[in-house]
């Protein structure tokens, strides 16, 4: 038996997310479907983490078990030649039999693009979100800064499960402005929730717009209702940027 882990590279918008679906497309699918086919094995290939539909990965990690004795360059060319253009292996290492791909995260890293322009770009659309009105950056930074250290993210939380623990520690936060039009926003955490970034980022550009004070963040942290913080943001501008064990 060997444990082997991958990083994987992806482009999310034709996917309905990570994790396996009846009749639907997903980057966990297509990844066992071709694994199979070069192994002759079934196999289950356990993610870091789900990300949703559209979502964009640069580093996603997982791992699988296999019994195949074939060397694991030959493995990752074996496999990649069978994947669509929109996802590929960019690493393949065979681990310890411990190793796990969800349980051994440290902290991951997400990044989210916010494109602002009063007239939407052409190009590159499934990569952004573009937000018309203009963005008041120093409110917005303002107002992240806060959701910095250990908090319970119950009100950032698409989808709260029974017994679902919702603390997480919010290690790093920041806004990275690039030319007069780009927004690169920036969060390393010990986990996420469903959908956290994205409400995160929807009630940021609430805020951005004036809409809401800065200090409001702390307001809808404490107040554990996922009712007072604003609007998901759209997934395309969201990436799954590295993982880190």
């Amino acid at each position: 038996m060997r444990n082997i882990m991958i990083v994987i590279e992806y482009d999310g918008t034709a996917y309905h997310g990570w994790q396996r679906q009846q009749g639907l497309t997903t980057v966990q699918q297509v990844l066992e479907d071709s694994i199979a086919r070069i192994t002759s094995e079934k196999v289950t290939v356990i993610g870091s983490g789900r990300t949703d539909a559209g979502v964009h990965a640069l580093n996603q990690s997982a791992h699988f078990i296999t019994n195949t004795s074939i060397e694991t360059r030959n493995l990752l060319l074996g496999i990649n030649s069978l994947l669509p253009s929109d996802l590929v292996i960019r690493e393949l290492e065979e681990m310890n039999e411990l190793f796990h791909a969800r349980y051994d995260v440290k902290s991951k890293i997400y990044m989210y693009q916010i494109v602002n322009t009063p007239i939407r770009p052409a190009l590159q659309r499934s990569y952004y979100w573009h937000v018309r009105a203009p963005l008041d950056v120093q409110s917005m930074e303002k107002g992240l800064s806060l959701l910095k250290g250990k908090h319970d993210f119950s009100s950032f939380c698409g989808k709260l499960e029974s017994g679902l623990n919702c603390v997480r520690t919010m290690k790093e936060a920041r806004i990275e402005k690039i030319g007069s039009d780009l927004l690169r926003i920036y969060f390393e955490a010990d986990g996420f929730l469903r959908h956290m970034v994205r409400t995160i980022v929807g009630t940021l550009v609430e805020v951005g717009k004036g809409k809401r004070e800065p200090d409001e963040l702390l307001t809808i942290l404490q107040s554990g209702e996922r009712r007072c913080a604003g609007m998901t943001a759209p997934p395309q501008g969201l990436f799954l940027m590295e993982v880190r064990y």
